[in-house]
């Protein structure tokens, strides 16, 4: 299965368990991997028949307009589902980098959910 990577897009989000946290919008680093078939869009050299990562990039950007989240576990979860839902990938992964922790570079939750119907891409 071939593979689409945007790797590490700064997004700014509501996200964290008190109140407080939440209260601001948090810098977040998204890792968003879209399983997709090429074929037909190599052959064709034609966008429509791929998934554009400008618009999924852009639709990212714009997730957390009016939203907010306790966990991140929560939030990758939620970006998974929408982003099957959105670009029709056969398997997507996500990864939320946090920079709460002082003491580490960053923490971080990783997620894979599969198309409806579709067998799990490894």
């Amino acid at each position: 299965m071939d593979l689409i990577t945007i790797a590490d897009l700064e997004v700014h989000y509501h996200v964290g368990v008190p109140d407080e946290e939440r209260a601001a919008p948090q810098r977040l680093l998204l890792t968003i991997e879209l399983f997709h078939d090429f074929t037909v869009a190599a052959h064709h050299d034609d966008l429509r028949t791929t998934i554009d990562y400008h618009a999924v990039s852009q639709w990212l950007l714009r997730f957390g307009e009016g939203r907010s989240w306790r966990l991140i576990e929560s939030l990758a979860v939620e970006l998974a589902e929408g982003l099957l839902r959105e670009f029709h990938p056969r398997t997507v992964a996500v990864e939320v980098k946090k920079f709460i922790l002082p003491q580490v570079r960053y923490v971080s939750v990783s997620v894979r959910r599969n198309a409806p119907g579709r067998f799990a891409v490894r």
